[in-house]
């Protein structure tokens, strides 16, 4: 992977699996712009999930779509787009339109090594409790590559960056 490839990179998986943190560093590395999906929830989003609730394939269908759209414009620079992406059908409407543009990177981990960062996570919407949703929701994507969060943040970053250059 050259860094002047266009593409557009979806870093995937449950809540507090370190989406924002991993495309950071990423960012940093690959010289193009992380977006974070959580700052594109709808107001009415974060209060039904900062309440406990799980949100429904409606709740999040405008938020998909709009990180779609993010996709679509940076498609040209290249972006990286944290995003829970937990089932297929999610995958397909953010990918939609992008073809061979969009690389999936999902982060692995068991529930007990993410609940115990989400215990230890501090002001952030997203309750601990509605992590065994997730894991219910969460499709594993087979088109991925696929990264264990047991290991540094240097280190996932540096996997990633030796899975996309053999790709």
């Amino acid at each position: 992977m050259m860094q002047g490839d266009s593409k557009i990179y979806f870093i995937m998986g449950v809540s507090g699996c370190g989406k924002s943190t991993i495309g950071n560093l990423l960012s940093d590395e690959l010289k193009i712009p992380f977006y974070d999906g959580d700052d594109y929830h709808p107001e009415a989003n974060v209060k039904k999930m900062a309440s406990g609730q799980p949100l429904t394939d409606d709740d999040r269908m405008d938020w998909l779509l709009s990180l779609n759209k993010i996709a679509l414009n940076q498609r040209e620079k290249g972006a990286i787009i944290g995003c829970s992406a937990l089932k297929e059908s999610y995958r397909k409407i953010l990918g939609n339109n992008l073809e061979n543009d969009v690389s999936w990177i999902y982060l692995s981990g068991s529930f007990d090594e993410v609940m115990s960062r989400l215990n230890q996570r501090k002001g952030h919407f997203m309750p601990a409790a509605l992590l065994k949703s997730q894991f219910e929701t969460l499709e594993i994507p087979g088109n991925a590559i696929r990264v264990s969060i047991n290991q540094s943040a240097g280190q996932i970053v540096k996997r990633i960056l030796e899975l996309l250059e053999s790709q």
